[in-house]
């Protein structure tokens, strides 16, 4: 793939990735109740999991955009509207105090990457977030294995820095989470990021 589209898709699934969410929640809990044991466990499966619906994103829209190009292009606009729905969400979002559990009880590596995996897979707007952003970084009909390989290689890396950021910063991560002004902060940068991707959906 290109290496321009590529850095797109990296920067925008890296402020996407970055926004508060579940799984950073998840994530942030865990260490604080145990340390960073465990972690790395969970968030491989929280990465694998994203990798999943990243794959039928792929192979979902590929077999649109080559067998019913009219569906593939209403899907692709309903990508730049989702994409404009969710800035507007963010944009908007009540910056509301958020307190984080932390989670004392063990568990073997097994079971923290599968919960990881679960905490994923359970969340379908994470499919719904790639349907939207891969018409913007890649010609989909056309899409190689090698193709294939790095998209899923600069996911892993991108989430792979997000959520080692937030290992690190998990002593801290109550301040932000807690913080109105950082909460509306965090919101606007998402959401003005996740509007210039659905305009340039739009306008491909």
């Amino acid at each position: 793939m290109d290496l321009a589209a590529l850095l797109a898709f990296a920067a925008i699934l890296f402020v996407a990735a970055a926004s508060p969410g579940p799984g950073i929640a998840a994530i942030v809990g865990r260490v604080l109740g145990r340390g960073t044991d465990g972690a790395v466990a969970f968030t491989v499966g929280v990465a694998i999991g994203d990798v999943v619906w990243l794959t039928c994103a792929i192979f979902g829209l590929a077999a649109l955009a080559q067998s019913f190009h009219g569906v593939f292009v209403a899907v692709k606009l309903a990508g730049a509207a989702y994409l404009l729905w969710l800035a507007w969400k963010m944009w908007t979002a009540p910056v509301v105090a958020r307190e984080i559990a932390a989670q004392a009880p063990k568990e073997g590596a097994a079971r923290l990457f599968l919960a990881g995996l679960a905490l994923t897979l359970g969340n379908p707007k994470t499919m719904v977030f790639y349907l939207a952003l891969l018409p913007t970084v890649l010609d989909v009909a056309s899409v190689t294995a090698l193709g294939y390989a790095e998209l899923v290689g600069v996911t892993l890396a991108v989430l792979g820095v997000v959520f080692a950021g937030y290992i690190v910063l998990a002593a801290r991560a109550r301040r932000l989470f807690t913080s109105p002004r950082a909460m509306r902060v965090l919101n606007r940068v998402t959401g003005t990021v996740l509007a210039g991707a659905a305009v340039t959906v739009a306008t491909r």
